[in-house]
């Protein structure tokens, strides 16, 4: 019986120790020749890396989004494949977005305003709306304006996702304002390499895809949105060497898909993909497929696999990604010339510019091409196939699908916007466990429940039940 309480002795003695002893370790304690605060470059270098980590790595992308929107599948443990999941199944994305990533994102604008530098305030601006976008992206009604501050907000409420998409867009506009080429330098950078002008383009094109998400919803705050952005004379990326992604290195800074195929060789390209890719001719499925060992083909592997069902395929007898994508220095894609043309194709067929839908949507094509180094005269040879060209009829089939092959590898974005276009038209899972369901949206972690009752509460009953299938605000058919 004495031994129970001896942890409890010990701990009120701690407190007791702690509190009398305050101010002598608030003195003593302190590193000489250590800054006493963040230094800003260090935060926006950590928010970066963390953050594209996570959005390219194994629990968010391979493990879940890209199983999803049908680009890769599982060959061993298919339980994710066939949308299984715990409810820590989705944890990281929320983990690291907020906390790694919002957190030292808000200290990094507090900093900016305290030096008077508005460019460190705007690109942290940028990267917290491309997070916050992710968020509400994949979970709905998610924390925004009481986000980050934990000092004040230990358990935010949960916004609803318009208001978090139109925050967005007001937030990047403040960047947008925020940015000055001519202003002071900032250090850190590991996108751009402290270009303000390439953040700038950024920006805006981060503002398009915004615009976008809320376009079936709210079609005159999107055109508004769009019309605000030509008014202010702004530019989008614009090539492929202006995309916005992450270069990563050699090991340990290395692509976490690199690091992931190590160790592991349980993910395969989807049977959905190469099907496509192969019946269309398409140039760039020796750069997304890998020929399967044994056979020497392209041969992707059926999405939902019972376990048993998909070890009999064999492992050396299908398809691993293309070695561009398993390469220690592939890039994290953020947002791709590509994408930004799609985009601009789009808000050209939904009436909200002047532009050519058409030149658009083909010009996007070839980017995407390009930027894995497709031939011109295979470019060429493919733009011609009257499958792949533009059909002014139904814009969104014909974005939708190619949008989704450019898409290859970000799963998260991908599977945003196979939810909006409704394109792809995909198969579920062969042995799902949603009656013949795909998921449209990822669960709240589990430790809402019990660390955020209220704000968990209520985004449920406002949006819906806490479940794989339940659509969200933006997703309108």
């Amino acid at each position: 019986m004495k031994t129970k309480y001896i942890p409890l002795l010990l701990s009120g003695l701690l407190l007791l120790t702690v509190t009398s002893c305050k101010k002598t370790l608030d003195e003593t304690n302190v590193n000489p020749n250590a800054s006493e605060s963040a230094q800003p470059e260090f935060l926006l270098t950590g928010a970066i890396k963390n953050t594209a980590d996570t959005y390219w790595g194994t629990t968010n992308n391979m493990n879940s989004s890209l199983l999803f929107v049908q680009h890769w599948a599982k060959i061993q443990y298919t339980d994710p494949d066939r949308y299984i999941f715990s409810n820590t199944g989705f944890q990281d994305l929320w983990t690291t977005g907020y906390r790694k990533g919002v957190v030292n994102l808000n200290q990094l604008i507090k900093l900016a305003d305290v030096k008077g530098n508005s460019n460190y305030k705007g690109v942290a601006l940028v990267l917290r709306s491309w997070i916050f976008a992710m968020e509400t992206d994949a979970y709905g009604d998610v924390p925004y304006t009481q986000a980050g501050d934990i000092g004040q907000y230990l358990t935010p409420k949960y916004d609803t996702q318009r208001d978090v998409y139109l925050g967005i867009l007001n937030d990047l506009k403040t960047a947008q304002a925020s940015l000055d080429p001519a202003g002071k330098a900032i250090l850190g950078d590991i996108i751009y390499a402290n270009s303000i002008a390439s953040w700038k383009k950024f920006t805006n094109s981060l503002r398009l895809r915004i615009a976008l998400r809320i376009a079936d919803r709210e079609p005159e705050i999107a055109r508004q949105v769009i019309a605000s952005i030509q008014a202010e004379g702004g530019t989008y990326i614009s090539s492929n060497a202006e995309n916005a992604q992450l270069n990563y290195k050699d090991s340990p800074n290395q692509n976490p898909v690199s690091n992931t195929f190590d160790t592991r060789d349980d993910y395969r390209v989807s049977k959905t993909l190469v099907d496509q890719l192969t019946a269309s001719s398409d140039p760039r499925l020796p750069i997304y497929v890998s020929k399967a060992a044994a056979t020497q083909l392209y041969t992707g592997v059926p999405n939902g696999l019972l376990t048993g069902d998909a070890a009999a395929l064999g492992l050396t007898n299908t398809s691993k990604p293309g070695a561009y994508f398993l390469a220690p220095k592939a890039p994290a894609v953020i947002i791709s010339y590509a994408e930004i043309l799609f985009d601009r194709a789009e808000a050209a067929a939904r009436g909200f510019t002047g532009e050519d839908p058409a030149s658009l949507y083909n010009q996007a094509v070839e980017a995407s091409l390009l930027q894995y180094g497709v031939s011109k005269t295979d470019i060429a040879t493919y733009k011609a196939r009257t499958d792949i060209q533009y059909d002014p009829s139904n814009y969104k089939k014909s974005i939708g699908n190619q949008k989704w092959i450019a898409l290859f590898g970000q799963g998260l974005e991908a599977f945003a916007e196979w939810r909006r276009l409704d394109y792809p038209i995909l198969t579920p899972a062969a042995a799902g466990s949603l009656n013949g369901q795909i998921p449209v949206r990822f669960i709240y972690p589990g430790t809402e429940q019990s660390l955020n009752p209220v704000g968990y509460k209520a985004a449920v009953a406002h949006q819906g039940t806490d479940a794989l299938t339940t659509k969200l605000w933006f997703d309108v058919n």
